[in-house]
């Protein structure tokens, strides 16, 4: 890897953002205004495009972002962000949002393994993670269809013991990352979801 870092130019816009005083007299507490917590994806394009195209600003929600905007493990670190904002920060309604065109679904096992090599990893540590019973393919959980893994994770995270009680509406949307345009895929507070 033989890119520049990005620390000077992120340090020397913290200096600038600093002087201006542009952020100041606009903090908020760790409580979320809108009681929402947000899963998305870390596609670049949604940066502030999602905010933007869903009316949040700075205190309005919690996002969290994980590849693919999936949530696969009932206990990994997605849903221990999910269980904290709902049960420690007053979160009262949880949106999953996936979008078009995401890397997630062209996400090929062998080309992860070679790039992992280019970049550095030996293949002697990628079989024996192997042998130590890691499947990468399963690891990565590539999907074909967005609106699938959409309601998969939806379901994942509406039926999570610690959360299938307390009535707290799990949606699940899909976001164009080009205009911002937002499609329901389920409406968890109607039992009548339309089909997409």
């Amino acid at each position: 890897m033989d890119q520049a870092s990005n620390l000077p130019q992120v340090l020397q816009a913290n200096r600038h953002f600093l002087a201006t005083g542009t952020h100041a007299g606009a903090a908020t507490d760790s409580i979320p205004e809108r009681r929402l917590v947000i899963v998305t994806c870390m596609d670049t394009r949604l940066v502030g495009l999602l905010e933007d195209a869903m009316g949040i600003t700075q205190g309005d929600a919690k996002i969290v972002k994980v590849a693919g905007a999936q949530v696969r493990h009932p206990f990994g670190s997605a849903m221990h962000s999910i269980l904290i904002a709902v049960h420690m920060l007053q979160a009262r309604e949880i949106m999953i949002v996936g979008h078009h065109d995401c890397g997630m679904r062209k996400v090929d096992k062998d080309v992860f393994v070679k790039a992992m090599m280019d970049n550095g990893v030996p293949a002697d540590t990628i079989r024996t993670v192997e042998h130590a019973g890691v499947d990468i393919g399963r690891f990565l959980e590539r999907f074909d269809n967005l609106y699938d893994s959409v309601r998969s994770t939806v379901s994942l995270v509406r039926e999570h013991p610690f959360l299938s009680g307390t009535g707290i509406p799990v949606h699940g949307l899909v976001i164009d990352p080009l205009t911002g345009a937002l499609e329901v895929v389920v409406d968890g507070t109607n039992a009548s979801t339309p089909a997409i």
